[in-house]
């Protein structure tokens, strides 16, 4: 008897010792999760989105007077006067040469927000005050022709900036476009809701491109990702989204983690590209609905978006290598279908400026969905998102009420309808088809060539290049190399707002065209350098200035 009490006795602590060892493992399995997941983040802020939203919080704002301005490198007297002198003629021919451009920008700043940033993040945040004051070219455009463009004042600039990726085949092809897609579908007009029957033919000719069964059209390509995520959730019945490490696409919440987004994205893993721990994490947790890969991202992998308002040293880097790139993404594809994750190829930039068939054309790599935008419109804004039937469906036909909705006023618009009409007829001229014909080629050899020119000159910059996409970056620590965008407009080259950072050429550019743009680009370098503004003492390096630069934050926070 008191055997079988002793034995009963024991039953709830074997029990008990059995439920805490499953707890244990359990525990210690959720453990190692976390750490693969924590070591598929990249080592960089923009790795860590609630980190970089975190550091944000704690800068504190700064701004250099005129003589810190100047000197901010500790650079001797003589320097500092050259530097000066060079911003003052700076200053003088921005005044004289932009006079009424820069009127219109300050007038228009006062109600229009997009111009209040732009202005303010051209350059990094200390030195911006003095360079809003002096060197204001101004927003405003008055006329396009060719590869160039003209402002108010009457000045002419070889387009750099490339309407942030939209002009693929050159300005004169859009108005044409834009004006042959108005005429075919002008007897309808602005009806909306029902369809215009270019429509019909526009989904025949991208079914083609794109190589998927089905699209639905938006009016940008934030919604259009949108859109891909959304289905991806809704047929995996999974939560969570996979971006890679500095990658952009667009600036709905759940794609843009970290600072610029006042939410954390709670439901998006930020993993390091071209990485093995980041393919283990994909195979191994089963809540990844998709992941989206911005092939931009090749030019800099784990980067953002390079922007002269971050160029406080010359640590920017970049290097386009397509065949490792094009393992990676095929190592990428293996894993998603393995795991049953949705693979999804954000061609809203590169679509169409890689190759016809976007970037699975150029890497040899098909996703399970594609983004389109940019170009795609003619010129007019579209997004558009492509994928296999099973995955664009928007309903299930055993649960009728479980629906993915999407709609949106403006989807299908007859005139963007037509345009992209025009667009796409136009690929497929013997006009359209030599724009790809040795295209790597002939912008590698572009860049080389320019590069040529800057080491003849004896300059610290360099440029590197995706096909007719290119970074500017430099060669020895200074703070100062945000200056070359001012000098680079003052010899007649347009940049966007993000300065060095981001070069689009448009295809229809000659190689006299470029010679034109190289001499250019050689001539303000050299202006530049002569200015004393690449004084350099040999002893500092980049991460010393990143230090200096930690320094003056805390002693303007103590200061507040």
């Amino acid at each position: 008897m008191e055997a079988n009490l002793t034995a009963v006795a024991a039953q709830p602590l074997a029990l008990w010792g059995a439920g805490a060892l499953a707890v244990v493992a359990a525990a210690a399995t959720k453990g190692r999760a976390r750490l693969m997941l924590s070591r598929a983040k990249h080592r960089s802020l923009a790795g860590h989105a609630r980190m970089s939203r975190r550091v944000a919080g704690l800068i504190p704002a700064w701004s250099y007077d005129e003589q810190r301005f100047f000197r901010a490198d500790a650079a001797p007297d003589e320097v500092v006067r050259l530097r000066q002198a060079g911003f003052q003629r700076l200053s003088a021919l921005y005044r004289e040469r932009f006079a009424r451009t820069a009127a219109l920008t300050k007038e228009a700043a006062t109600g229009l927000s997009d111009l209040q940033f732009t202005g303010s993040y051209r350059v990094p945040f200390q030195f911006s005050r003095l360079v809003r004051e002096n060197l204001s070219a101004g927003s405003f455009l008055a006329a396009s022709d060719g590869v160039t463009v003209t402002d108010l004042d009457g000045n002419r600039f070889y387009d750099l900036a490339g309407s942030y990726g939209v002009n693929l085949m050159g300005f004169d092809a859009y108005k044409r476009m834009i004006a042959e897609g108005a005429a075919q579908v002008a007897e309808l007009g602005p009806v909306l809701g029902a369809y215009h029957p270019v429509v019909a033919d526009n989904v025949a000719r991208l079914k083609a491109i794109s190589k998927m069964d089905e699209m639905s059209f938006h009016m940008s390509g934030t919604e259009a990702v949108m859109q891909a995520v959304r289905l991806a959730r809704y047929h995996t019945k999974r939560s969570h989204v996979v971006r890679f490490c500095g990658a952009y696409h667009g600036w709905w919440g759940d794609v843009q983690p970290g600072v610029g987004n006042p939410t954390p994205a709670d439901y998006t893993y930020t993993l390091a590209d071209m990485s093995e721990t980041s393919l283990k994490v994909l195979a191994t947790r089963k809540n990844i609905a998709c992941v989206l890969v911005n092939p931009l991202q090749a030019l800099h992998p784990n980067s953002g978006a390079p922007s002269d308002s971050a160029l406080v040293d010359s640590s920017r880097k970049a290097g386009f290598d397509k065949v490792a790139y094009a393992a990676w993404l095929e190592r990428l594809a293996e894993t998603c279908r393995a795991n049953g994750i949705v693979l999804i190829f954000d061609d809203v930039f590169v679509g169409f400026r890689l190759a016809k068939g976007g970037s699975a054309e150029y890497f040899g790599v098909q996703p399970d969905m594609v983004t389109y935008g940019k170009t795609l419109g003619g010129g007019l804004p579209v997004g558009v998102l492509c994928g296999r039937a099973a995955l664009m469906k928007r309903y299930r036909d055993d649960r009728p009420v479980d629906i993915c909705f999407a709609r949106g006023t403006f989807n299908s618009h007859p005139y963007v309808m037509g345009a992209m009409n025009a667009f796409l007829r136009a690929l497929d001229t013997d006009e359209g088809r030599v724009l790809y014909e040795g295209a790597d080629d002939l912008w590698n050899g572009r860049a080389a060539l320019l590069n040529a020119k800057l080491a003849e000159a004896g300059v610290p910059v360099s440029v590197s290049n995706l096909s007719s996409i290119w970074t500017v970056g430099y060669t020895q620590p200074s703070r100062y190399n945000w200056m070359l965008q001012y000098y680079l407009r003052a010899e007649g080259l347009a940049l966007s707002w993000v300065g060095t950072g981001r070069l689009i050429f448009s295809l229809n550019y000659t190689d006299a065209d470029f010679a034109e743009v190289a001499g250019r680009f050689v001539k303000a370098a050299k202006a530049m350098q002569a200015d004393g503004w690449w004084w350099h003492d040999p002893a500092v390096t980049n991460r010393m200035i990143r230090r200096s630069i930690l320094k003056e934050m805390w002693a303007a926070r103590r200061a507040k």
